[in-house]
């Protein structure tokens, strides 16, 4: 109920297109998200309008209306607030329900929101049965939020079961397995991704300042949205302006418009701090993009990327672009003891 937009939306619509028309299911979907009628007459949608009580309603729509045998995917996040008859299956994709990382950054609305989401998270995950998650690293999070281990033998341990997934399988390899021709493209590199604290866009944009005042100016293509993230826009618009930086800002795009994205790009440059699954990676992936990724296990846990760099530091990551480039660095101006006391001698 609480998905409609960003990845989630992606996998979420790629689910209801793959319903069994077999079995009769129930789909209670946020009202905002925007998708065509099903063509099964065997899938009934129910809308949610996004407010505490039309939630709580359809929370309690669900406790009246499960029967044993009924199987509830509760795929944004979050456990149901009431326990159910039938079993229950939490698919978790948000990590910052699972660690006590810092929401600075955010709005005071998100910031309410997530820590009214955490604090349900950890109230109601007795009634699941079972979690999913994508990689090992969002399932071992999830084990140490919730004090889990994988032996089931107690009988009070929930599975958590690795399940990942996407809309399209065809294509995926953890190694770029040729090498892309040399072509002209549209862009050097491409950042598919929101404006959240955590994807780290404006420790990109200073690499990329650290790269023009190097002489280098490689294209960089965003995609983010103006009216959700103003101050980040109006910061990089800045950075732009000052350091003729070659990055063009083209805004919220649909799914079939990020895979034609990729197919004009250079490679994919993935700073992110974490991620439950990293979505943009595998597709990047699946259309032969090299990869350059934060050195951190959310990556290694779905592809080995052909650069990695400190997603802290500028200097990194502005390093990581230079050697993919194939630009190199003149190594240290290294003195030897005599002409070191020279220096320090002549002052």
């Amino acid at each position: 109920m609480n998905v409609h937009q960003g990845g989630g939306r992606a996998l979420l619509v790629a689910l209801l297109s793959d319903l069994p028309s077999t079995t009769k299911s129930v789909a209670l979907l946020d009202s905002r998200l925007l998708i065509s009628a099903p063509s099964s007459d065997t899938v009934y949608i129910k809308r949610v309008r996004p407010s505490v009580i039309t939630r709580l309603q359809a929370e309690w729509w669900l406790t009246k209306n499960v029967r044993s045998g009924d199987t509830v995917l509760c795929f944004g996040n979050l456990p149901p607030v009431f326990k159910l008859a039938g079993r229950v299956v939490v698919f978790v994709q948000n990590k910052y329900l699972l660690e006590n990382t810092s929401l600075s950054g955010f709005s005071w609305k998100t910031k309410f929101r997530l820590t009214l989401e955490r604090f349900w998270f950890g109230l109601k995950a007795k009634n699941a049965d079972q979690f999913v998650v994508q990689t090992l690293s969002m399932k071992t999070a999830l084990q140490l939020r919730l004090g889990l281990t994988d032996n089931l033998n107690s009988g009070n341990e929930k599975p958590v079961d690795i399940l990942p997934f996407t809309n399209d399988v065809i294509g995926y390899q953890r190694k770029l397995l040729v090498k892309p021709n040399v072509k002209l493209n549209d862009y050097d590199f491409i950042y598919v991704a929101s404006g959240e604290p955590h994807k780290n866009h404006r420790t990109l944009i200073e690499a990329w300042c650290l790269l023009a005042k190097d002489h280098c100016f490689p294209s960089l293509c965003l995609t983010l949205d103006r009216a959700h993230f103003p101050d980040l826009c109006e910061l990089i618009d800045l950075k732009i302006s000052q350091f003729i930086l070659n990055i063009e800002n083209i805004g919220v795009l649909s799914h079939d418009k990020v895979l034609v994205l990729y197919t004009v790009a250079g490679a994919l440059v993935y700073p992110s701090t974490f991620e439950s699954f990293g979505l943009p990676l595998i597709e990047a992936r699946q259309a032969g993009l090299p990869v350059l990724a934060s050195e951190l296990d959310y990556v290694r846990d779905v592809l080995d990327p052909e650069g990695s760099f400190d997603p802290s530091s500028a200097i990194s990551i502005a390093r990581a672009i230079k050697r993919f480039m194939g630009i190199e660095e003149p190594p240290l101006p290294l003195l030897d003891a005599k002409g070191f006391l020279n220096q320090i001698l002549i002052g």
